[in-house]
């Protein structure tokens, strides 16, 4: 298997190769029948490919990371289209040593155009890709973790029927509830100063009507509290 894989990768290098080659030899005679002899000649190819390549992998990332490669795909498009034409060209159809005019246009603005594909897929916001990476070991430790919790809480669940099968605890479970009678939560309530001034004005008028002090009951009644409250009333008479 691994033969078969190192000589399927070393077959598609060598055609990677040939076609860089030829693709960089008919870029540079289309440059120089152009008008840019030289090195300007030799520096055409160059910029070609680049941009083909930066385009193929930026359009790669986001399409791992599952965002649009719109930008990537159409300036891998130009590339991939300037680098066929050059390669039509000069097989034979094109005079090249009667260039037209636009022909010569084209590629007198190619380098301007290839700054500005190549600055915007450097400066494209990169998309993030350690989310999806890192989701797969967070559902695994929790998996794992799972099984140990659920170990944990069984011996507590069998703990506490054994502790109400005991006799012991039985006198103390049957005296405390004795020993915190009911009136003593109720008395700890606090009344709001709202009906802490009614209950004072019943009383009050109860007092200068009978003569008697009121009875906390029959002002909790006029209040519309309910009989767990009458300690509190009380408290504030």
């Amino acid at each position: 298997m691994r033969r078969a894989h190192s000589a399927r990768v070393d077959a598609v290098i060598v055609q990677a190769v040939i076609a860089g080659a030829l693709s960089f030899s008919h870029l540079h005679d289309l440059a120089a029948a152009a008008g840019q002899d030289g090195w300007k000649a030799w520096a055409y190819p160059v910029s070609v490919d680049l941009l083909l390549v930066a385009a193929w992998r930026r359009m790669r990332q986001q399409q791992r990371a599952g965002v649009l490669a719109g930008g990537p795909r159409l300036w891998f498009l130009v590339a991939l289209a300037a680098s066929l034409g050059a390669n039509v060209a000069t097989a034979g159809l094109l005079d090249l040593d009667d260039v037209p005019a636009w022909l010569r246009v084209t590629v007198a603005g190619w380098p301007a155009v290839a700054f500005f594909g190549g600055t915007l897929l450097a400066h494209a916001p990169h998309a993030p890709e350690t989310p999806t990476v890192s989701a797969s070991p967070a559902t695994d430790a929790d998996r794992t973790q799972r099984p140990a919790a659920a170990v944990i809480d069984r011996p507590n669940r069998d703990e506490r029927p054994g502790s109400s099968i005991n006799p012991e605890p039985d006198p103390e479970s049957t005296t405390e509830p004795a020993a915190t009678p009911a009136p003593v939560t109720t008395s700890t309530v606090s009344l709001p100063p709202a009906l802490v001034d009614r209950a004072r004005a019943l009383a009050e008028e109860h007092r200068t009507a009978t003569g008697h002090p009121a009875d906390p009951d029959a002002v909790r009644v006029r209040l519309g509290l309910p009989p767990s409250m009458t300690p509190s009333v009380a408290a504030h008479l």
